[in-house]
């Protein structure tokens, strides 16, 4: 088959909807992953032609992202575009980001946010920056931003490598771990409408962070 969208979505109610409804357009199947939500996030698009899975409790965007993966090997497909709930990715630059992945043969392709860089909130920015020169230095992949949530992931790395993480460190882990199982990582800029989407975001930028870093030197 062809590949699939992944949307994981923790109390995002709000700007769920919109998101949901501009990657159905595209004619693409589509899953949220409501990840232990405490307000009306799987109700919001219980009218939408998606597909729908639910955590009982809270576990983790890395968790919510290991269920879409999961699901997406079982019903065939051949990649999966990851985007976030929170409205920051732009779902028309969908089409494009496969294609790009599919020249170039790549197994993990990332929108990088090149131009957000200044606007993203102090800790986040220098992380990311800090992210993509040691990924540069120890792997050689030139990507521009580690940190983005709008990605393609070929099925035959999903498949390839072993994921453990269930918070924002498992986006570190499978770079890692694909690089040192010898898959193909690039980057391919793509403007984002909010620069991180730190208005809704959960990210906790001193936790968040650390287990980032820490990921990065375990896997190292």
């Amino acid at each position: 088959m062809g590949y699939c969208i992944i949307i994981p979505a923790y109390n995002a109610e709000r700007t769920l909807p919109a998101v949901v409804r501009e990657v159905l357009a595209l004619g693409v199947p589509c899953l949220v992953v409501n990840d232990g939500s405490t307000d009306g996030t799987a109700a919001s698009v219980a009218g939408l032609p998606v597909n729908l899975e639910s955590h009982a409790t809270n576990r983790g965007k890395g968790a919510a992202l290991r269920t879409g993966f999961a699901w997406a090997l079982r019903h065939g497909f051949a990649g999966v575009v990851t985007l976030d709930a929170d409205g920051q990715h732009d779902p028309t630059a969908i089409p494009r980001l496969v294609a790009v992945a599919r020249e170039r043969g790549t197994d993990i392709l990332i929108a990088a946010r090149d131009a957000q860089f200044r606007e993203m909130a102090g800790l986040r920015s220098v992380w990311n920056r800090f992210g993509v020169w040691c990924m540069r230095k120890r792997t050689g992949f030139t990507i521009t931003d580690s940190q983005s949530g709008f990605r393609w992931y070929s099925a035959r790395l999903i498949r390839g490598v072993e994921l453990t993480s269930s918070g924002y460190q498992l986006e570190m882990e499978i770079l890692l771990k694909a690089w040192r199982a010898g898959f193909t990582i690039d980057s391919f800029p793509v403007a984002a409408r909010v620069a991180d989407g730190r208005a809704t975001s959960h990210f906790r930028p001193v936790r968040d962070t650390w287990n980032i870093c820490m990921t990065f030197l375990r896997y190292m």
